[in-house]
Formats: C-alpha cells, sequence, structure tokens
C-alpha cells in the first residue's frame, strides 16, 4: 500500500515517521523542502506536488495548518484533486472548521474519491511516540480500511460518525483543554503568590477532583521556563475561533469559551504566539508580580 503525506510540520513529520518505520511505502510532500530531507534519507518518495503525491498514492495524509492551507492542497492549482483516481482516500488530520471539511468532502466525492476527517489530541510529544488519539468523521467502511494507519500512529482511533464530526470533536476537545490550561494557570498563580511551592501544589491536586491533564502535561514546562512549542499559542487561539463559529452554528451559550480566547489573544498580542501554549502562564505572572518556577532547596 503507497500512503501519501502532506504537511511536515511539528505533527506531520513525527505521524509520517512512524508510516515509514512500520514499512509502509511513503510519498511526501511539504511546501519547505528542507522538511523532507529527513524523510527522504529514511526512503520516503519526494513528490512535487499535492496532485503528485495523489496520483502515487492508495491514500494521501494531510497535517495542516488552517482551512485555508487545506483547501489549497486539496482544490488549489497542482491541488489533490487534480491527481486523485477514483478510489484515492484523503484523510485530513488537521484541525479545521467542520464546515470546510464537508465542503472538501463533498468536492472530493464528485471525483470518486473518499475523505475521511481525523483530527488527533496530544501535541508533538505524542505524536513522536505514536500514541495520539484520532477521531474520525466519514463512512464507516472508509474508516475501517484506514484504522490500521491510525493504530500505528496513534494509541486509540475513535468513529465518530459522517463527515465533519471528528472535526466537531476536536473543537469541543480543544476547547476543553484550553479551559483546563486556564484553569491550571489562575490555580498555580494563587498558589505561587501565597508562597505555596507550586511542585508540592501539583502533587496535590493530581490526586484530587481537581487533577488535570494540563497540570501533567505543563506544569514541568513551566517550571523549567521551556516554552518551547508542543502546540503554539496562535493554534489554541485559533481552534477557539473555530469552536465559537461552531457555538453559533449550534445556537449554544459558551461563555467561559469567549474569556478563554480572549486570553490566549492577549497572550498573542504580548508576543507569545509561537510559544507553547503554556506561555499562557506570563500573562497571570504579570498580572500578579510573580514567576512560577521551582524553588531553590539549597540550604
Amino acid at each position: 500500500m503507497k500512503i501519501g503525506f502532506i504537511g511536515l510540520g511539528t505533527m506531520g513529520l513525527p505521524m509520517a515517521t512512524n508510516l515509514l518505520k512500520n514499512g509502509y511505502e511513503l510519498i511526501i510532500y511539504n511546501r519547505t523542502k528542507e522538511k523532507m530531507n529527513v524523510l527522504e534519507e529514511a526512503g520516503a518518495i519526494i513528490a512535487n506536488s499535492p496532485k503528485d503525491v495523489a496520483a502515487q498514492s492508495d491514500i494521501v495524509f494531510t497535517m495542516l495548518t488552517a482551512d485555508a492551507a487545506v483547501k489549497e492542497v486539496i482544490l488549489g492549482n497542482n491541488g489533490i484533486i487534480y491527481g486523485a483516481d477514483p478510489g484515492l482516500i484523503v484523510v485530513d488530520s488537521s484541525t479545521i472548521s467542520p464546515a470546510t471539511s464537508k465542503k472538501m468532502a463533498e468536492e472530493l466525492s464528485l471525483h470518486d474519491v473518499e475523505m475521511l476527517d481525523a483530527p488527533v489530541t496530544g501535541s508533538e510529544p505524542q505524536a513522536i511516540e505514536g500514541i495520539l488519539t484520532f477521531m474520525v468523521g466519514g463512512k464507516k467502511e472508509i474508516y475501517d480500511k484506514c484504522e490500521p494507519l491510525f493504530k500505528v500512529m496513534g494509541k486509540n482511533a475513535y468513529y465518530m460518525g459522517e463527515n465533519g464530526k471528528g472535526c466537531y470533536t476536536k473543537l469541543a476537545n480543544n476547547t476543553m483543554a484550553a479551559i483546563n490550561l486556564l484553569s491550571f494557570s489562575e490555580a498555580i498563580t494563587m498558589a505561587t503568590k501565597a508562597g505555596i511551592d507550586p511542585e508540592i501544589f501539583v502533587k496535590v491536586v493530581s490526586g484530587g477532583g481537581a487533577r488535570s491533564g494540563m497540570a501533567d502535561n505543563k506544569a514541568e514546562k513551566v517550571f523549567n521556563r521551556d516554552f518551547k512549542p508542543h502546540f503554539m499559542t496562535k493554534l489554541i487561539h485559533k481552534d477557539l475561533g473555530l469552536a465559537s463559529d461552531v457555538a453559533k452554528e449550534l445556537e449554544i451559550s459558551t461563555p467561559v469559551l469567549a474569556l478563554v480566547k480572549e486570553i490566549f489573544q492577549m497572550a498573542k498580542a504580548k508576543g507569545y504566539g509561537a510559544e507553547d501554549m503554556s506561555a499562557v502562564i506570563k500573562c497571570y505572572e504579570e498580572w500578579a508580580g510573580i514567576t512560577v518556577k521551582k524553588e531553590n532547596k539549597e540550604m
């Protein structure tokens, strides 16, 4: 089976690497050519365009940054749609609007090409380890064909329903994750301002009802002042904008989402957009006049 992979960024590169390590013939394309070098050295075939990837593949994965990039790769000049033979499967793991995803699936179906929306939970470390979770929308029989590939790149894959349902699931998930991160940021700032050792505070909350996946994943980054991006602040802000659009579409009230989106906008405005999303703590630190870091326990 020949697998295409388009988009070799923070998430796409380790995902594609895991496919290659598991013996799949891999055809790759990335707009920035240098990012293809490592995979080419490992045996991947470089294509000249998304169209070229589609022409050589049975299944094509895309992992891109935003709706515009997905539209360009699928429908643009030299896009997938122009190189696709009937029966090709396109699996988009980008985090985009459900409306955009459903539109792409509709356009591809006119050429007898199937599409799954299959965004993931997890960030760069989980992608490297191959322990992502896929949430997938599309036809069940197409999901079944692709499930072995999901299990190569991740530990779990869930079929959510028709096209678009994977995207809806991802945006709800990211809304919860962002709210969770801010709850951790506020609480750890409060504890530190009160003179509590923040490392001990995290241990305390990890055993009770306030336990937090974001505390588990981001506390060490905050304590070590390591804001190298696993998932950039500007990308979670983008996702919260998409989630806000979904809330309007569904006619539901999301007051906490609105506030969280605004705080991440503040973080972007302060220059933290390209840093890890945990850098939002720096907003709270500025407001509180403290820094959340490991205590110096030397006597």
